[in-house]
């Protein structure tokens, strides 16, 4: 797992048009909390955080005004709908060797089953507790000679070590699928055949 190191200042103003301010600096503000401190308002170099947040629960090593270092994961992430540049990230303060929840990405991998189906991701992340410093960033699941039907379940994945599952053993994470738009293509053709 990766750690970036990031300057933020501590900021005072807060509302629509601080926010709009520090987004023309091309900044971000955002908010530090957790472990039952007070939240922290922040100002964040825009390029160095778009940068960090490429990476998929990446650490955040914080030197906040000069003075002090914090860990911290983000959050939430909010971004224009049209431009996709950041608005505004909330962090949560972490420490090395805490345990944390977070969502981490669900790859595939091999060819399903000859023949037309669908492959529906019904969770994209998975629910998971991990160690702070140790976040894996995603999992690679096999979907090698899956057909219609068939499905992965939360306790089919095989986790890095000291990653445990956040959600009920039986949760599907991956179902296929018969491809219904064929079969609905096949059975219009058939009608077609039978009013002519």
């Amino acid at each position: 797992m990766s750690e970036v190191k990031i300057s933020a200042e501590t900021r005072s103003e807060f509302g629509k048009g601080a926010a709009r301010r520090i987004r023309r600096e091309s900044k971000v503000p955002g908010v530090l909390y957790g472990r039952g401190s007070d939240p922290i308002h922040l100002t964040l170099p825009g390029h160095e955080l778009q940068l960090a947040l490429r990476t998929s629960n990446v650490l955040i090593s914080l030197d906040i005004d000069g003075k002090s270092n914090e860990l911290a994961i983000p959050k939430s992430v909010q971004r224009d709908p049209i431009k996709g540049f950041l608005e505004h990230v909330d962090l949560q303060l972490v420490k090395r060797g805490e345990q944390v929840n977070v969502e981490i990405y669900v790859h595939t991998e091999g060819e399903l089953a000859p023949g037309a189906f669908l492959l529906e991701h019904v969770l994209n992340a998975l629910p998971v507790q991990a160690e702070a410093t140790h976040i894996p960033e995603s999992v690679t699941v096999s979907i090698a000679g899956l057909a219609a039907g068939d499905s992965i379940l939360a306790k089919d994945i095989t986790l890095p070590k000291g990653t445990t599952l956040a959600v009920e053993d039986d949760t599907v994470v991956l179902q296929v699928l018969a491809a219904q738009a064929e079969e609905a293509a096949a059975e219009g053709e058939g009608d077609a055949a039978a009013d002519a």
